[in-house]
């Protein structure tokens, strides 16, 4: 009696387990149940095409602004730091103007800054002397490299640009232009106490009394 007993119980417990399983697992209808995907509302769709824009016009600024600080460097290099850039050491050394004698233009404007202490904006100096601005950039360059001038770089007009103040003044040939000395055919010969000397050589006696002859020339300004 007990052992049936005890086969009861057993299989009461049995069809208590098998119950509480069933409910856990899921039902058929609960398989077929599909799922369902929440639609976008029309806030949601207008809260996506306010961002798209929003990022659309952030990228559209960043775009502006840089193009802006790059218009602004441009703006701030002058033409002399863009030949330093395009130009090497040699090309800026050796630069010539056609058809001008260099040493002579260099004298010239030499001669003309050791007249103003305080320097002259350089693009008053290449209209005195009738160079295009290049031509003026890159002679200023070279006299620069040679230690006879210094530039100082000055905001003029919202426009960066450089004054020229003279370091050091070249000797002037003007004064020898001309002498027969430079081609006497005899200057190996000469001599103060010499049979050809300075102090009775005709040629210089000549070219003397014509270089006195001249009229001056009025100082540039």
């Amino acid at each position: 009696m007990a052992k049936k007993a005890a086969e009861k119980d057993s299989k009461k417990d049995k069809k208590k387990e098998d119950k509480k399983a069933a409910k856990e697992k899921p039902t058929k209808a609960d398989k077929k149940t599909p799922k369902v995907d929440k639609k976008p509302t029309k806030a949601d769709k207008k809260a996506s095409k306010e961002d798209k824009a929003k990022e659309k016009a952030d990228k559209k600024a960043a775009a502006k602004e840089e193009k802006r600080k790059k218009k602004e460097e441009e703006s701030e290099r002058t033409l002399e730091e863009q030949l330093e850039e395009e130009l090497t050491d040699e090309e800026i050394e050796n630069f010539q103007i056609e058809k001008v004698d260099m040493e002579k233009l260099t004298n010239r404007v030499c001669l003309f800054l050791a007249n103003y202490e305080d320097g002259i904006v350089q693009s008053e100096l290449w209209k005195k002397f009738k160079l295009t601005s290049r031509d003026g950039s890159r002679l200023a360059l070279k006299l620069e490299r040679m230690g006879i001038i210094m530039r100082e770089k000055i905001l003029e007009n919202k426009r960066w640009t450089y004054v020229l103040k003279i370091k050091k003044t070249p000797v002037s040939t003007d004064s020898i232009e001309n002498a027969p000395c430079l081609v006497c055919p005899v200057e190996q010969k000469c001599s103060l106490d010499g049979e050809v000397s300075p102090r009775t050589c005709q040629w210089i006696e000549e070219w003397t009394i014509n270089e006195l002859s001249k009229p001056k020339k009025k100082k540039e300004q």
